[in-house]
C-alpha cells in the first residue's frame, strides 16, 4: 500500500496535513446509494475518509445496471448497499467500510440515536417528511448533515448545521496583511534604513513598494496633521505624489506602489474572538499572517523584508500561544488540549475567519421568505432554479397522496400533469407566492423526468455534495450558504439563499 504522503499527494497540496488528518479521523454515513449516493461516497473514499457506513435496503435490480456503474449482472437481486460498499472498498483499502441493510426512512423513525456516532451524514434522495425528521436528529446530536438529490434533468444540495466556524476560509481574493498603516518597529526600522532619493537608478527601481508606501505615507502624515489619505482627492493626490518621486517611467516599483495605495487606507478590522490579544500586545490588530506578496526588488530588501513579516508573524503566534494556554487553565482544561497546529492556524488566519449558520430545514419549510421567493420566481436568471426547487417539493406532496411520483408510470401522463400542477399551486400558495406560477413546461418535464435518476446528473451533484463534505470536515474553504440548485436542460448551476 502506498505511503499516505505519496498516496494523497495532491490534495496535501490543496488541504494540508492537518486536513488530510481531519478526513482520516472522520466518520461518514451514507443514506441510499444510488448513482447520487454512490458518486459522493466515491469521492470520499478516494480522497481517504475514515469510515463510511451505508444504510440501503433495497436489492439490486436491471435498472441499476444503467445509472450505477459500482454493481454489475453479477449483483441482480443482491443487497445493493453490499454490492457498493464492496465496490468502494477495493478503491481504498484505507478506509473502513461496513453497510446496513435498512431502509433509511425506517432508521430514522426507530433509531435516531443511530446517527450519533457519525462525523456527517448524507442523505440522498429522501423525501421532505424524512429529511425533516432527520434534520431535527443531527441537529439535536450536532452532527453535520448534508442532503444531496437528483430528479431527471435536475438536483439540489442543501448543507444543514446550527453554526460551522472555518479558520482557513483561503479566499481567492483577499488583501495583503501589509500593515502598511500601522509599522511595527521592525519594519519602520527597516524602511527608514532605505534612502529613497538614492542617486544609483538601479537601486532606486529595487526598492519594495512596501518601503515607498510606509515611507511616503509618513511624509504626507506630518503635512497634513498627521492624518493618512482619506477623501477622494486626498487619495488621487497621494497617488500624484508617488508619480512623481519616478526617477523614469520604467520604474515598475513604484508602478506597484501606485496600484497598492489602496492598502494603505484600507481600515483596521477587529476579530472579537481574539479581543484579549488585539486589546494587548496586537495595538488594535490581528495577529500578522506573516506572507507578502511578490514585488518589484533586490533579492536582498525582498528576503529582509520577508524575514520581518514572518519574525512578526511567529512572535504574535507565540503571544497568542501563551494567551490560549492562559485561559485553558483558568477554566480548568489541559492547558496542551488544543495543539499547537491549530493555534498556529488560527494565528495565521484571523483575519480569514468564517462563520456560517443555516436554517433548519423545518424552519425553511414552515417559515419562508415569500419576498425572497418571488424575487426568485420573476427573476429570468433564476426562475427556473426555483421552479425546480419549488417542483421538487411539490413531488413530494404528490407522492405522499398518491404513492408514486408523477411520469413514474406509463400511461396516464396526463392525468400526471394536471395532479402536479394543482399540487404545485396549492404550495405556491403556502410558500406566500399566491398569483404566481410555474410554466407548463416545467411542469411538464417535471413529469417526464418521472423520478429517474440519472447518472450524469448524479455524477455532478454527487461531486458538489462530496466537495461540501471536505470543505465541512476539513474546516477549510469556505461552504455554500445556500441550496444549490442545478439544471442540466439548460446547463446551469445557481445557488438559492433560501437557508
Amino acid at each position: 500500500m502506498a505511503e499516505p504522503k505519496t498516496k494523497y499527494d495532491r490534495q496535501l497540496r490543496i488541504w494540508g496535513e492537518q486536513g488530510q488528518a481531519a478526513l482520516e479521523k472522520a466518520s461518514i454515513c451514507l443514506l441510499n446509494c444510488g448513482p447520487t449516493g454512490s458518486e459522493t461516497l466515491k469521492n470520499l473514499v478516494l480522497g481517504g475518509v475514515g469510515s463510511i457506513t451505508i444504510v440501503d435496503g433495497s436489492k439490486v435490480e436491471f435498472g441499476d445496471l444503467g445509472n450505477n456503474f459500482m454493481v454489475d449482472d453479477s449483483s441482480l437481486g443482491q443487497s445493493k448497499a453490499k454490492c457498493v460498499c464492496s465496490f468502494l472498498q477495493e478503491l481504498n483499502d484505507a478506509v473502513k467500510a461496513k453497510f446496513i441493510e435498512e431502509y433509511p426512512e425506517a432508521l430514522i423513525d426507530t433509531n435516531p440515536s443511530f446517527f450519533s456516532q457519525f462525523t456527517l451524514v448524507v442523505a440522498t434522495q429522501l423525501v421532505e417528511e424524512s429529511m425533516v425528521k432527520l434534520d431535527r436528529i443531527c441537529r439535536q446530536e450536532n452532527v453535520m448533515l448534508i442532503f444531496a438529490r437528483s430528479y431527471g434533468l435536475t438536483g439540489l444540495v442543501r448543507i444543514s448545521v446550527k453554526e460551522h466556524t472555518v479558520i482557513e476560509s483561503k479566499p481567492d481574493h483577499f488583501l495583503d496583511d501589509l500593515r502598511l498603516n500601522n509599522p511595527w518597529p521592525e519594519l519602520r526600522g527597516f524602511a527608514e534604513a532605505i534612502d529613497l532619493n538614492v542617486q544609483d537608478p538601479v537601486a532606486h527601481k529595487h526598492i519594495p513598494y512596501v518601503v515607498i508606501l510606509v515611507k511616503m505615507a509618513d511624509e504626507w502624515k506630518t503635512s497634513h496633521g498627521g492624518t493618512l489619505p482619506s477623501t477622494r482627492e486626498q487619495k488621487r493626490e497621494f497617488k500624484e505624489l508617488l508619480k512623481a518621486r519616478m526617477a523614469a517611467m520604467d520604474e515598475d516599483n513604484y508602478k506597484e506602489a501606485i496600484d497598492a495605495s489602496f492598502k494603505l487606507f484600507a481600515p483596521q478590522g477587529i476579530i472579537a474572538a481574539l479581543k484579549e490579544f488585539i486589546a494587548n500586545e496586537g495595538g488594535g490588530e490581528v495577529p500578522l499572517e506573516g506572507s507578502i506578496p511578490d514585488m518589484t526588488s533586490s533579492t536582498e530588501h525582498y528576503v529582509n523584508l520577508q524575514k520581518i513579516y514572518q519574525a512578526k508573524s511567529e512572535a504574535d503566534y507565540l503571544v497568542l500561544e501563551e494567551r490560549v494556554r492562559n485561559i485553558l487553565k483558568k477554566i480548568g482544561r489541559d492547558p496542551h488540549s488544543i495543539p499547537k497546529a491549530t493555534i498556529k492556524s488560527f494565528s495565521k488566519n484571523a483575519r480569514k475567519l468564517k462563520v456560517c449558520r443555516y436554517r433548519s430545514i423545518e424552519d425553511e419549510y414552515n417559515n419562508p421568505s415569500p419576498a425572497e421567493l418571488q424575487k426568485y420566481l420573476t427573476d429570468e436568471d433564476y426562475s427556473i432554479a426555483v421552479g425546480f426547487y419549488i417542483l421538487l417539493r411539490a413531488v413530494d406532496r404528490y407522492a405522499a397522496n398518491f404513492n408514486h411520483f408523477p411520469g413514474q408510470f406509463v400511461g396516464g401522463l396526463d392525468e400526471d400533469i394536471s395532479r402536479l400542477k394543482t399540487t404545485a399551486v396549492s404550495l405556491l400558495n403556502d410558500l406566500g407566492c399566491s398569483g404566481l406560477t410555474l410554466t407548463e413546461d416545467l411542469i411538464n418535464e417535471m413529469c417526464r423526468f418521472g423520478a429517474a435518476e440519472l447518472h450524469a446528473v448524479a455524477a455532478i451533484i454527487g461531486g458538489i455534495a462530496s466537495q461540501e463534505v471536505i470543505k465541512l470536515i476539513t474546516k477549510q474553504f469556505v461552504p455554500m450558504t445556500g441550496t444549490f440548485a442545478f439544471n442540466a436542460i439548460d446547463h446551469k448551476s445557481q445557488l438559492l439563499n433560501l437557508c
